[in-house]
């Protein structure tokens, strides 16, 4: 139990230091959103809607700082996470829920792929350590350390420019209502194949590195000795005494990469 209540501590500690210092910053540069707002809609806007404006996104120079911080935990509580600017003054609730699920699918399933991928093509090549198979993880690792918009350009300008064969942008075809048919599930896939390419070679590195070094690790256990011993067939080996023990800490890197899947891809 005070395992439990160190932790809940640490993390509301980290969740006010995190929203307080959200509140703070915007506040503390120069300008703000309104006046830039302002700014792109010269003529159109009369001093009472800005003044409005201001209100509405807790701007409002009658209170003070702490009237305004506690206002901000308030639309907070109440599930009010304001209006996004770029998308015409709609709530920012809506803009997260009409690109969520597009995040999730596309990001999700390419995270859960490169997992699965570069688990079992570490495995096989710890298990072969010494072999030609060594060389995917320089490789691997090469692709790790590009930079994942510079790999899109490129996917883009060689993939779908050049050759072809995936579209370069857009979820699905233009004009097309989203619907529940096989045409438009089959857009969506040929629209998704290219930015899931790319994340699942740009990620695929850690994933193979980190088991193949767990692999070598298990492989030198008496378990395994005594399993190679009693004459089990060398995959029985792999998989079931080799493999699922190396997996372990994979498990725990796939668990923090599912933060990744809303945050780390807002580029591609």
């Amino acid at each position: 139990m005070k395992f439990f209540l160190r932790r809940s501590v640490f993390y509301l500690f980290t969740a006010w230091a995190a929203i307080t210092i959200n509140f703070l910053l915007p506040r503390m540069m120069k300008g703000d959103p309104v006046s830039a707002y302002l700014l792109k809609n010269q003529g159109r806007i009369s001093p009472e809607a800005a003044e409005s404006l201001k209100t509405l996104f807790g701007l409002d120079s009658s209170k003070t700082i702490l009237q305004q911080y506690l206002d901000y935990w308030a639309l907070l509580f109440s599930g009010d996470l304001g209006r996004s600017f770029s998308r015409g003054l709609a709530p920012v609730t809506e803009v997260i829920d009409s690109a969520l699920p597009w995040t999730i699918g596309l990001v999700g399933l390419a995270t859960v792929m490169s997992f699965l991928i570069g688990t079992s093509l570490g495995a096989l090549i710890g298990w072969r350590r010494g072999s030609k198979a060594d060389f995917a993880v320089p490789v691997a690792t090469f692709f790790s350390t590009v930079p994942y918009f510079w790999m899109g350009l490129i996917a883009i300008a060689v993939l779908s420019t050049t050759l072809g064969w995936f579209p370069a942008s857009h979820a699905y075809g233009k004009g097309t209502v989203p619907n529940l048919s096989l045409d438009f599930i089959g857009q969506v896939i040929k629209h998704g194949a290219l930015p899931a390419l790319t994340i699942v070679v740009a990620s695929l590195g850690g994933w193979i590195l980190g088991m193949r070094n767990m692999m070598l690790t298990v492989l030198d256990e008496d378990y395994i000795t005594v399993a190679q011993a009693k004459g089990l067939t060398p995959r029985r080996v792999l998989w079931h005494y080799a493999a699922r023990n190396a997996l372990l800490p994979q498990l725990s890197s796939f668990a923090l990469s599912l933060g990744f899947i809303v945050s780390g891809t807002l580029v591609m």
